[in-house]
């Protein structure tokens, strides 16, 4: 299952917060807020997705994520390089690499952490 737009940000509010009650997802939202049925819809569709859970303190639900932000992020960009790029990474890199204006620092770092994993799966 994917989160629309909308629900990713408030997805993205709550793996920020870790847990929050309704005034503390508003609260995050930038200026015009949205009305308080319309976050309490999304968090509905989310609950029902499988995304997020609560718990109830009286009357009041205290919202928190089921899902981690890293197996959301990987699962889309696993999503990317099979669906853009005929499942291959290395044609994900070779297009990431040359089309970010990435700088020789930040190149060189990309390059640190790939031969960091190759030595770690070689262990």
């Amino acid at each position: 299952m994917q989160l629309s737009k909308t629900e990713e940000q408030v997805m993205q509010y709550l793996w920020k917060l870790e847990k929050a009650f309704m005034k503390d997802l508003l609260a995050e939202f930038p200026e015009p807020k949205p009305a308080n049925t319309t976050v309490a819809t999304l968090l509905k569709r989310m609950y029902d997705k499988g995304f997020v859970n609560y718990k109830l303190h009286g009357k009041s639900r205290e919202y928190f994520p089921l899902v981690k932000k890293s197996d959301y992020f990987s699962k889309h960009v696993n999503g990317l390089i099979k669906n853009f790029f005929n499942n291959s990474a290395s044609q994900f890199a070779s297009f990431f690499t040359s089309e970010t204006n990435l700088s020789v620092s930040e190149l060189e770092s990309l390059k640190q952490l790939i031969d960091n994993q190759i030595k770690e799966q070689k262990k």
